[in-house]
């Protein structure tokens, strides 16, 4: 035999003989074996999630919700420039106790669709363990089933043709008030806007009243008032028109959130305002017939817009206080 077939045979013997000891240990041994434990490091510190992490686990992640279709719209956020959400947020952020929301308002709140939508990103974003699973339709009442857990609560009362005085009549203000609010959201405006000689003077002072007395009874509550989102209305032989006196609704809330330190979200002005806010709901399909309501699917539209304003407000708080 030559040396090379002799150098070839050889080594091959060699890599026969390592595959069966492989083999062979591989049979006896099912399992890695232990590691030898570790010598303690003492050069080590441990690690601490810094302030800014531990800020951004408390963000809460929200998609843009204004239809890109949308011409002339504004930022969707809510007004509070004094801040007058934090204590509710500070609560929101570390609940101990059921955190109650109460959406009251016109038949935009009564038909359920709108509000029943932000109950269910906000249980979803926050947790549901506060409330029972009770589905919600027009035919049920918009209460929520608490359980005594902590969490978010979200009731609604809507009533249909409600403006802002109806909820300020002492039947109405006991409902609110039993339910004992954390925040209290005001959806009005749309009724006050059909009423042919509309005072703002009138309407602020329906918010000044129920405002008040739900302050008397609930000291701790925060209130963020919502502008209508646009309507039209019958004149004549027009037929059906924008109803021209929606800004004045709009601009008498927004002044009433600023001269009293209230939040505001100004749908109407996102939704385009005058010049497109009606023009845009109709032309995405979102009103019925009368273009007073609107559509499941333009309520739910307003939902998801009203839910990235809210927590993008919430999600400001955070930040700043983790500045």
């Amino acid at each position: 035999m030559s040396d090379g077939k002799r150098m070839r045979t050889t080594l091959i013997d060699r890599i026969g003989m390592g595959l069966a000891g492989w083999l062979v240990s591989l049979t006896v041994c099912a399992q890695d074996a232990l590691p030898v434990r570790a010598k303690a490091d003492r050069r080590s510190a441990p690690v601490f999630v810094s302030r800014e992490i531990r800020a951004l686990l408390q963000w809460v992640p929200v998609d843009p919700a204004v239809p890109a279709t949308f011409r002339n719209a504004q930022e969707n956020c809510i007004d509070d420039p004094q801040g007058s959400l934090t204590p509710f947020f500070e609560r929101l952020a570390q609940p101990d106790r059921p955190l109650r929301i109460v959406h009251i308002g016109d038949s935009h709140i009564r038909g359920h669709v709108l509000p029943y939508v932000m109950r269910c990103c906000l249980e979803e974003d926050f947790g549901a363990e506060a409330v029972e699973p009770l589905p919600v339709s027009y035919q049920t009442s918009g209460l929520a089933e608490e359980t005594g857990r902590a969490g978010v609560v979200y009731h609604i009362l809507g009533v249909n043709g409600a403006t802002c005085d109806t909820f300020a009549t002492p039947d109405r203000l006991r409902q609110v008030i039993r339910l004992h609010p954390d925040l209290l959201v005001l959806s009005f405006g749309t009724n006050e806007a059909h009423a042919r000689h509309y005072e703002a003077a009138v309407h602020c002072q329906a918010m000044d009243r129920l405002i008040a007395a739900v302050r008397e009874e609930c000291p701790d509550a925060c209130f963020l008032l919502t502008t209508p989102p646009g309507a039209y209305v019958r004149n004549g032989r027009k037929g059906k028109v924008i109803n021209p006196r929606t800004p004045l609704v709009v601009e008498a809330e927004r002044r009433y959130a600023a001269r009293h330190g209230l939040a505001l979200w100004d749908l109407y002005g996102i939704a385009g305002g005058a010049t497109s806010a009606c023009r845009n709901w109709a032309n995405g399909g979102f009103f019925q017939r009368d273009r007073i309501h609107f559509t499941h699917e333009g309520y739910r539209v307003q939902a998801l817009m009203f839910h990235e304003a809210f927590i993008k407000s919430y999600n400001q708080y955070v930040a700043d206080r983790n500045q």
